[in-house]
């Protein structure tokens, strides 16, 4: 997706050989067309997949998902990361590390909201070692939904993320792939013409 590479080339940060500082445009602040064009980035790939739900981790994977809910006219879900006093019954939970907080967290979705029925598009910000989308597709499956893939705004290649959801047998749809971070600079992966 040209306009996000020129995005992440003019604002995005390279903080070290593995992390990327992007809060101007994607998980702090955020440009508002831009998520609107990876809204439909995210319909065009997976448009023909019979999508009911979308499902995402708060809250950088909420102004994507939402964006691409518009688009194919379907409902977002969110996981918590912290468990409301409203949110007790029916929950369906997974525990994901994250390597650039260096935390834990149990992450949550009320059972309400995924059945068996289901066909779910899972949405993130980032892909590195894939230990979101994995507690995001463990918390799908325990619903019984079927997934139809995990859509991903920027992938660091270099990381083993993509192995670990291909080796499910999971379907990963990235709209901008990353090579390296060495010496401060952004390497895009070349694409392998569809």
């Amino acid at each position: 997706m040209k306009r996000l590479h020129e995005k992440m080339e003019q604002e995005g940060r390279v903080l070290s050989e593995h992390v990327l500082k992007v809060d101007s445009f994607l998980n702090h602040q955020i440009d508002p067309q831009l998520m609107k064009e990876i809204g439909e980035a995210f319909a065009d790939r997976f448009g023909d997949a019979g999508i009911t739900k979308i499902v995402t981790l708060e809250s950088s994977g909420i102004a994507p998902s939402v964006m691409t809910g518009l688009v194919l006219g379907v409902p977002v879900i969110f996981a918590r990361k912290r468990q409301s006093l409203t949110m007790t019954d029916d929950l369906l939970t997974a525990d994901v590390y994250s390597f650039t907080k260096e935390t834990t967290n149990r992450i949550a979705v009320s059972g309400s909201f995924l059945t068996e029925d289901d066909t779910v598009l899972i949405i993130d910000d980032f892909l590195a070692n894939g230990q979101a989308a994995l507690g995001l597709l463990d918390i799908v499956t325990q619903a019984g939904s079927s997934v139809a893939g995990i859509g991903i705004v920027i992938e660091k290649s270099f990381q083993n993320g993509r192995a670990l959801l291909e080796k499910e047998g999971i379907r990963v749809e990235s709209l901008a792939r990353i090579d390296s971070l060495q010496n401060g600079q952004i390497q895009f992966k070349a694409e392998v013409p569809q």
